[in-house]
Formats: C-alpha cells, structure tokens, sequence
C-alpha cells in the first residue's frame, strides 16, 4: 500500500486485512466535544483506532497559542506508536465532515515525516452507504515505536507571519467561510475579521456535491486563479485554529501543487495579541 492523499472506499476495503493497514476514526464537531466519542462508540470501522482532535491531534492551548497547537513531536509520535502505528504502516483517517478533522491527521503524520498516510475519500457517508462493514470492537493496538522525522519546513509561526505580511514572499490563504473571512457572523473567535493581505478560499470548495473532493484538474484551476504563479513554497495556510486549514493543504497536493505549509495558531493566535492588524 501506498496511498499518500486519498484512498478510495473500494481501495480501501480490499485492504483490511492487511497487517500494515492502521486506521483511525476522526470524527469531530467543534460545538460538542463528545461527539467523536459517541458516535465511534456507536459503531466505526473495523479495527479503526479513535482520534479525538481536542486531546489527540492537539497540544494543550494557552490562551496565546491558538485554540488547536501542535503537540511537541515526541508527544504525538509516542501516542502514534501506542496507536501501533511505525515506519512501515500505511494510516488512513476518516471523519463525517468531508475530511475536515481526517486531514488533520494526515498533515500532522506527514510534519514528522510520514509520508504513507490518506484520508477516506467521502468519508464515513461513503462507506457506510457503500455497504461497508462497521463495528462496535474496540482493538487493542501493539504498542511499537514510531521514529519521528519532524520536518521543520512543514509549518511556520505566527513570527514567520507577521514578518511577510503584504511581501511577495509569502501567499496567505485563510480556509474559512467567506462570512467569517470578512469578519461577519464570527461565533466561534472572540475577533472577527483575517490577517491583512490572506487571500481566502473556503475548505468546503475543495468538496463536490457529494462530498467527495473534486478531482485533481478542477482543485488545480481553483488555486492557480487565487495565487496565480505563487510556487507552493510561498503559500501559508490557516484558518480558525489550524484544523479546516489542513484541508486546503491536502487539496494541493492532490492538485500536484507541492510543498504548501501550515501556520497552526491561525487565527485564534494572532488575535491573542490585540496589537496584531486584523482586516475585514
């Protein structure tokens, strides 16, 4: 196996039974943290591990870190090698938010260096409307060492951001709604409004009506429009907190857009310092 954006339901359930197969359920909802827990306990994938974004795909916030921050690497990684997660293992995440919370995993796997991680195209709708089996087991990984490889490059920081705003080095594209974007029906951040100079692209653009993502020609043309000859290196995703921003950034790289990264306090850290500018 070798999937590396997305994987298919089909592909995927003709490999279940592979041994080097590691999924993870990562359903969420931003307004009920429970959620996830609730409903993998109801029934989820069969031998699917949970990941709760909050506790799991996050680190501990602040107050001036943004509402999801990274964990330290050492933590993540010992948490993915107690999932049984290692070098060899192909990870494939799902969620019930059109790979909302999934392709958080995916980044996060790929910041420390694993490259062999997908998210289940259509998700849990896809699968279970397929017929696809689920379950209410629980398993119990094999505890086995997950050796991280961090790729500094992958993220920046709220440093980094300030430092490049309005320059040409760097093309910001902020992954929320367009309300939220120019500051309108906020309910989520204390501040409306974006980082001068972001561009914006709403995350669920990336989706077709079906909910699966738009194939590779179509998320190309959306991206080229908006950053034009912009190389992916200049190109900084945020969003909220760092989540949905993951899901732009999955979108370019199955567009063949390479080498975007994210700035993971997004913008629950930059308004944390009120001497920051905010444009609306």
């Amino acid at each position: 196996m070798g999937y590396t954006t997305l994987i298919s339901v089909t592909d995927l359930a003709s490999n279940l039974g592979n041994p080097r197969l590691v999924i993870f359920d990562c359903r969420h909802e931003l307004t009920d943290q429970d959620f996830g827990a609730r409903a993998y306990a109801e029934s989820h994938l069969p031998n699917a591990r949970f990941a709760q974004v909050d506790r799991d795909l996050s680190g501990t916030p602040t107050g001036r870190n943004g509402r999801h921050p990274l964990p330290a690497p050492e933590i993540f990684a010992a948490w993915l090698g107690d999932m049984g997660v290692n070098s060899d293992s192909q990870v494939v995440g799902y969620d019930s938010a059109g790979g909302t919370y999934a392709a958080r995993l995916w980044w996060m796997l790929r910041w420390l260096g694993h490259d062999r991680v997908a998210v289940l195209n259509g998700g849990w709708d896809a699968w279970v409307n397929a017929g696809g089996p689920v379950t209410q087991e629980v398993p119990q990984p094999k505890r086995t060492r997950f050796a991280a490889r961090p790729r500094a490059m992958a993220a920046v920081t709220v440093t980094y951001v300030a430092a490049h705003l309005n320059k040409p080095g760097m093309t910001l594209i902020d992954a929320r709604s367009n309300a939220r974007y120019h500051g309108r029906n906020e309910t989520v951040d204390p501040i409306g409004g974006h980082i001068p100079g972001a561009l914006n692209h709403f995350y669920k653009d990336n989706l077709d009506e079906q909910g699966m993502f738009r194939p590779a020609d179509e998320l190309r043309d959306a991206f080229v429009r908006l950053i034009g000859n912009s190389p992916g290196e200049q190109v900084i995703h945020q969003c909220g907190s760092g989540v949905s921003a993951c899901h732009n950034l999955l979108a370019m790289e199955i567009a063949g857009l390479k080498g975007s990264r994210l700035y993971p306090g997004s913008w629950s850290e930059w308004i944390a310092d009120r001497s920051r500018p905010i444009a609306t």
